[in-house]
């Protein structure tokens, strides 16, 4: 658990967190604008800045009280940054090793540096300077020399921003497998949603140097002001598992019952849409637009959309960008599913809360598998 308040000022900005708490297990995302804080509170929660000033703990253990600051060495992070701040002139060897002679022998216990170095990647790029990598090359190595140093937290500061998107779907993968096989609790800073909606077990959202609400994922898609949506409006994200693919060449998606009363349901999406192998029983994210689900009062025949699922109406709201409605649908397992519509269809429809419906989905993205 973090808990804190924290005043740090840079030049002529001034983060003033406010009183915090959250977890630390699992993914933190730090969410905000360009200049919101992000990377300040940060740099605050690591230790990294002299000037800062307040109170943090984690867990019992006090890493700042006034003045007085635990060291950042002695806080065990490893950090990776958006630009990977390796040594110029080294090979990838000599990188890593700067790391790993800098470990205490109290954390000396934990995966092998063959074991990391094979499972970043970067086994075939050892001997090679580091003034010859790519972008994605040189983030692999980051991560590599973060997880070498055996850390109690690892905090990301927009690792993907600078790299293409064939890169940074590569290593968002990997970093979040990294997460999940490590179990390391991570603070993350993105401006991109979609990176929210995939590594996420919590938000921070940030505006003018300070922390404006703490929320599940859950709770930020199913707010319809959420910041996490773009001018793609609404969108949720739903929880399951993965299933074999079928002789029809169809990936099923199983949703995770949020309580022993609940039903599970079954989603389909085509497997040729997903260029990765899934495994079967594998945790996995949804990501659906909102835009992309229709309503039916019963179910349809004589249609190919394979994905009707049965749910019932929570609430109704209106969207000002839009000026369609938001149709908050819980399903049968628990989870929230949004539907984005028009004032005559929740008419003519005279959709109610309480109400029995189908969601017809039009598509679906798998965030992870």
């Amino acid at each position: 658990m973090f808990k804190g308040n924290l005043q740090l000022k840079l030049g002529n900005f001034m983060l003033d967190s406010g009183a915090f708490q959250f977890e630390s297990a699992g993914v933190t995302v730090l969410f905000g604008r360009s200049g919101s804080g992000k990377s300040t509170l940060l740099r605050a929660l690591s230790g990294l800045d002299r000037g800062t000033r307040g109170q943090l703990q984690l867990g019992d253990e006090t890493w700042q009280a006034g003045k007085k600051a635990l060291p950042v060495e002695a806080r065990d992070i490893g950090f990776v940054f958006q630009t990977a701040a390796l040594l110029p002139g080294k090979t990838v060897q000599s990188n890593l090793n700067y790391a790993t002679q800098r470990v205490p022998k109290s954390r000396a216990q934990g995966p092998s540096f063959e074991e990391i170095t094979q499972r970043v990647g970067i086994t075939h790029l050892l001997n090679r300077s580091v003034d010859n990598l790519s972008g994605g090359e040189r983030q692999r190595v980051a991560i590599a020399r973060a997880l070498l140093t055996r850390p109690r937290v690892l905090m990301m500061d927009e690792p993907l921003s600078a790299l293409d998107w064939r890169a940074k779907t590569e290593l968002l993968a990997l970093i979040e497998s990294v997460i999940a096989d490590y179990q390391i609790p991570t603070l993350y800073i993105t401006h991109a949603p979609i990176e929210v909606e995939r590594l996420a077990h919590r938000v921070v959202f940030m505006a003018e140097g300070r922390i404006t609400s703490i929320e599940t994922l859950a709770e930020a898609t199913t707010r319809i002001d959420s910041p996490l949506f773009t001018e793609e409006g609404p969108v949720s994200v739903l929880h399951g598992q993965l299933g074999a693919v079928d002789e029809d060449g169809l990936l099923p998606f199983t949703a995770n019952p949020s309580s022993q009363n609940a039903e599970a349901f079954t989603f389909w999406l085509n497997r040729a849409e997903h260029t990765t192998s899934p495994i079967k029983n594998s945790p996995a994210r949804l990501r659906i637009l909102a835009r992309d689900v229709a309503l039916a009062r019963e179910r349809v025949e004589g249609i190919s959309m394979l994905n009707q699922i049965p749910a019932t109406v929570a609430r109704i709201e209106s969207e000002t960008k839009s000026h369609r409605q938001a149709v908050f649908l819980t399903l049968h397992d628990g989870q929230t599913l949004i539907a984005e519509i028009s004032h005559r269809s929740v008419h003519s429809m005279n959709l109610t809360q309480g109400q029995s419906v189908f969601a017809l989905v039009k598509t679906a993205a798998l965030l992870d598998n």
